[in-house]
């Protein structure tokens, strides 16, 4: 789809977009609409009259389901998504006799590749005088500092010219100013560092409101650095991603609404929040003596009758809960590169995604669960998962009860639970009481081989297969089937 707009028309034919049209409020009551839309189930949502923002529509729960997002893609699994790079990568030729196969797949690569356009339609207005007065931002909390940008496409590239596109929270301060709330483990902060060390005195940012529904969904996605995110948005949307430079040198989607030209001055901090999360708490940083860079706005280009797009979050499900699911299918062949063993994972809607991920591996040898979990908290987004529970790959990890099931079946608490304390956490995680310090379980439900069980072998029950045979007409006639 070439942008949100297209994105908005096919979910309406879909029966899916609920307009609203009497005048809302960005502070608190379109917020607080969304909500409810979305614990009902009920949509996506277009307001089109928005209080205090004549010129603006906004839009809101674009990432309906799981299925929706599937279907917006054009792919038969998400799956799909995260092995468009894999394959590319059997394609790189090891010797001579490799090379005149591989060049099908190198063409493929170049459907992939994103190109710069010289013209974007949000190039049609400027506005330089205190342009972030002129965003319907939303104020989501009753007791959130400010109002924010809550998805807004955050781009920038390091000094080394990795190209990123991340979504971080921006609370406004006034017209000109707001503060990024990029943490430390985070491709902005590390750009940020880079900067700092290299003493340059700004750092060039840009922030896009609006785009087709991959580059959303990329914006958010845990890529891997130094992978470049405008290339990944290609494999997400099975097509390159049309780019704009602006005058300050930072590339962004020449789909977007609106983008905001600006900078990061390295040395300028300020404190940020409290603000109402997707834990369902108010994430509070200035209590725990963290500050965050602050973006200074120098001019807003937008579209001839903008739409913005802003995310709520609280208690789940809400819409960030279908992202991570869908996320957590695109990235599940990459996880698979790194642990081959793996077969599925499922992070739960109500485990907030990075509080509870459950895991099934095809174990092999003794020791193998507690391998699995201590490798997934030192890969990427996967470190910051608060417990981990790895089960064998004859649990299903998407039904509850066979997961629960393998932990009354398989765990021995003092040999098969992990306990690692001091350790890197979720910094919006709220019952870590030194945040970003906190502790990590793991649980290793697998079962057990033999050697694990000090030479005692546990045999499972089963049927015997002649019975089975001797009563399946008896099963067709009383239980059908």
């Amino acid at each position: 789809m070439k942008d949100m707009r297209d994105y908005l028309g096919w979910l309406e034919g879909k029966g899916e977009l609920v307009h609203i049209e009497e005048e809302l409020s960005p502070e608190l009551e379109i917020p607080a609409f969304l909500r409810r839309v979305m614990y009902e189930k009920s949509g996506a949502v277009l307001f089109e009259g928005v209080k205090g923002f004549p010129e603006w529509k906004v839009a809101g729960n674009l990432f309906t389901s799981v299925e929706t997002v599937r279907e917006a893609l054009g792919v038969a699994r998400l799956e799909e998504i995260g092995e468009r790079p894999l394959k590319l990568l059997d394609s790189v030729p090891l010797g001579f006799s490799d090379k005149l196969s591989s060049l099908g797949k190198l063409k493929e690569m170049n459907n992939y590749l994103p190109r710069v356009v010289r013209k974007a339609e949000f190039t049609k207005n400027i506005i330089e005088d205190e342009p972030l007065d002129f965003i319907p931002a939303f104020k989501t909390w009753p007791k959130d500092a400010s109002r924010y940008l809550t998805y807004p496409l955050v781009c920038f590239s390091d000094p080394k010219g990795v190209n990123s596109m991340s979504v971080y929270r921006v609370m406004l301060l006034n017209g000109e100013r707001g503060v990024i709330h990029w943490q430390v483990h985070k491709r902005g902060s590390q750009a940020w560092r880079d900067y700092l060390e290299r003493n340059d005195g700004k750092m060039p940012v840009a922030i896009a409101i609006g785009s087709d529904i991959g580059t959303l969904l990329t914006a958010v996605s845990p890529i891997p650095y130094p992978m470049d995110k405008l290339l990944f948005a290609g494999f997400v949307r099975g097509k390159g991603l049309e780019l704009y430079r602006l005058p300050n040198g930072v590339l962004v989607p020449a789909n977007a609404e609106a983008v905001i030209e600006g900078y990061v001055k390295v040395d300028e901090l300020s404190e940020e929040g409290p603000f109402g999360d997707h834990f369902g708490f108010y994430d509070k940083p200035s209590e725990r003596n963290e500050l965050y860079p602050v973006f200074h706005a120098e001019r807003l280009y937008y579209r001839d009758n903008p739409i913005y797009y802003g995310s709520v979050v609280g208690k789940p499900p809400l819409e960030d809960a279908v992202i991570g699911k869908a996320i957590e299918r695109i990235f599940l062949p990459l996880m698979r590169v790194i642990l081959p063993e793996v077969v599925d994972v499922n992070f739960p809607e109500y485990g907030v995604f990075q509080g509870v991920a459950v895991v099934s591996i095809k174990k092999r040898y003794p020791g193998q669960g507690k391998k699995v979990l201590n490798a997934l908290w030192g890969t990427g987004q996967a470190a910051l998962t608060k417990v981990i529970i790895v089960v064998s790959d004859d649990i299903n990890v998407h039904d509850v009860n066979q997961v629960i099931w393998a932990v009354a079946s398989f765990v021995d608490p003092e040999r098969d639970v992990l306990i690692i304390p001091n350790a890197h956490t979720d910094a919006l995680d709220p019952a870590v009481p030194n945040p970003p310090l906190g502790s990590k379980l793991g649980i290793d439900a697998t079962k057990k081989l033999p050697l694990e069980m000090g030479g005692r072998v546990v045999e499972e029950v089963g049927e015997d297969p002649e019975v089975l045979k001797k009563l399946e007409a008896l099963f067709e006639k009383y239980l059908g089937g």
